[in-house]
């Protein structure tokens, strides 16, 4: 199983460290930002599983991050902050923050949130698309009610396009993230050969997407609202 990816956004660079060495010992593929601006751009060109969001940084809240990500991303993200109060708790909840812990706090009851929150999202969180459901829990897809017989590269693929929705996804970003760099070759056509495999099994009419579109020059993209 693929290690789960975390982000920490935390300009305490001591507090940033100890939690990044922590959770790499506990298994977790962790990733450091220090700043707002940083962390949208580590956001936007790759994919996390958890981010851990300090409320205070250099260039800006937390809060901008959070609403600037939940327009193309449910990821799930947890506060931290030293600003105990409740007018911030609630103005983080209503962002779409999935948990609010203010600092200091207990690296156990944290790490447990944590466990408690990808748990959540690895085994019930279904994606629902128009016609299509795809439930990571059982990696199946379905379609009008209907499983979709889809390969396990299929099934990844369609997944981080999903979990993506309405945000560009270059080449090598699918690329970097589907295809193992473990001495196999893949060729240029690799990601449009199986993109267009994939439209085959999920679109109505592949020649004419309606779930995953082309972004010429770019990439791809997965349209949430047709």
């Amino acid at each position: 199983m693929d290690k789960f990816r975390i982000l920490i956004v935390e300009d305490d660079i001591d507090l940033r460290e100890g939690l990044s060495f922590s959770f790499s010992s506990d298994g977790y593929a962790v990733t450091e930002s220090g700043t707002k601006r940083d962390g949208l751009g580590k956001i936007a060109k790759n994919s996390y599983d958890l981010i851990l969001l300090d409320c205070n940084l250099p260039d800006g809240t937390g809060f901008d991050l959070c609403r600037e990500v939940r327009v193309y991303s449910n990821i799930p993200i947890i506060m931290l902050t030293a600003r105990d109060t409740e007018l911030d708790e609630i103005k983080a909840l209503e962002l779409g923050v999935n948990d609010y812990v203010s600092k200091p706090f207990s690296l156990g009851v944290l790490k447990a949130r944590m466990k408690r929150i990808l748990q959540e999202r690895s085994a019930t969180a279904k994606i629902a698309a128009g016609s299509l459901l795809i439930d990571p829990g059982t990696c199946k897809v379905q379609k009008h009610g209907e499983e979709v017989p889809l390969s396990k590269l299929e099934y990844r693929l369609l997944l981080y396009l999903a979990e993506n929705k309405n945000h560009i996804l270059s080449k090598e970003q699918i690329l970097e993230k589907i295809w193992d760099s473990s001495g196999r070759y893949v060729d240029d056509n690799t990601v449009s050969v199986n993109i267009s495999r994939l439209r085959a099994k999920i679109e109505d009419d592949a020649s004419n997407p309606v779930w995953i579109k082309t972004v010429h020059g770019i990439g791809y993209i997965w349209k949430e609202n047709p």
